[in-house]
Parts: structure tokens; sequence; C-alpha cells
């Protein structure tokens, strides 16, 4: 059973980044995947923007999980609200929400765009993490930092979660965590 995994934090987070990495090691493991990447789809920064750009997102990765695909959301999705409609929109049994609890001061320095001193400079209203909120999940499935942990040290932990969530994933570098997965691969729906 596929799912969708919800990469939500800050912009400079590390989203996209382990977006798609995650993607390429599933695709390469045999698994139907597709990378969803708000900042691809950004029609700006206000909180309606934001909304109609998550709820595009979901109902994207709903039609992904649908047809049998992992879907990977790399999202800021700021507001608790919004990901709340979006469990419901997919389920909550298919998704994986991971919040990427960068802190702010290293996704500023991090700013690849500008976009961080804009918005300190008064340039960019409406600029989560500076000007708009980003309220921090209160019960996601994983808390990764990506200024501690590598991209590959992310990847494992939510292949660690897919598996343990009864999901058909063997890697070498899992089944070194567990040796259980050696003699048996789990392949019953997720709990």
């Amino acid at each position: 059973m596929t799912c969708t995994i919800w990469l939500t934090g800050l912009p400079g987070s590390g989203k996209t980044t382990l977006a798609k990495s995650l993607g390429h090691r599933l695709l390469g493991l045999g698994h139907e995947c597709v990378v969803l990447d708000g900042d691809e789809q950004h029609a700006g920064y206000s909180a309606y923007a934001q909304r109609v750009n998550i709820f595009s997102l979901a109902e994207a990765a709903r039609l992904a999980n649908r047809e049998g695909a992992f879907a990977i959301v790399a999202a800021i999705s700021p507001m608790s609200v919004d990901r709340a409609k979006v469990r419901t929109m997919l389920g909550a049994r298919k998704l994986l929400e991971v919040y990427l609890s960068t802190p702010l001061a290293v996704c500023e320095r991090r700013d690849a765009t500008g976009n961080y001193r804009r918005a300190r400079n008064g340039e960019l209203a409406e600029f989560t993490g500076i000007s708009e909120p980003y309220q921090v999940p209160r019960q996601p499935h994983l808390v990764l930092d990506t200024f501690v942990m590598s991209v590959k040290d992310c990847e494992l932990r939510i292949m660690k979660l897919l598996a343990d969530r009864r999901k058909t994933i063997r890697t070498p570098e899992l089944m070194a965590m567990q040796p259980s997965f050696k003699d048996s691969v789990i392949r019953h729906e997720m709990v």
C-alpha cells in the first residue's frame, strides 16, 4: 500500500533536496513514486496562495496514491488547519507527516533565493518565518533537523518509518539496522 510523505518546514529547511533524494531512492528500489514540490507550483507567499498550493499538491498526491505510487510532497504548509485538511483529504492512514525542524537561522543562511533577505528588508511581504507564522506540527510522524542530519540519514529515518508502517521496503542499510528484515519482508497494509 502506498502513501504520501508530506515534508513540511520553513523555507530553506531542506524539503526539496530531501524529497528529490528520497524519490530517487524509492525509484531505485522499484517503487512507483512522484515528487511534488510546492516551489515548482508556487503562486506566492500569502496565506491564500499557500492554501491553494497545498490543496492542489494534496489532490495530486491523492491521485498518485490511488494509482499505486508513493507521493513525496515538499511544501512549507505553515498552518496547522491546512495540514489537518490535507490529512482529511488523503486519509490519516495514507499520510506520513515529516517535520523538518531546521532552525530559522540555518534556513536564513541557506537562503539561495534571497527571499529571507528581501523579507527582512521589507521587500517581500507575507514571507513564512519572518512576517508570517509557521505553526510547528503537534504530532508529526517524524521530526528531522537537516542542520544536524545528512540527507542520507534523513532518508534512512523515513525509510525505516515506512518499513515500520508495514511497507515492502528493503535496503541494505535497513537490513543492517534490523536483522529480521534479512529473513522476511513485511507485506501488510499500513497500521
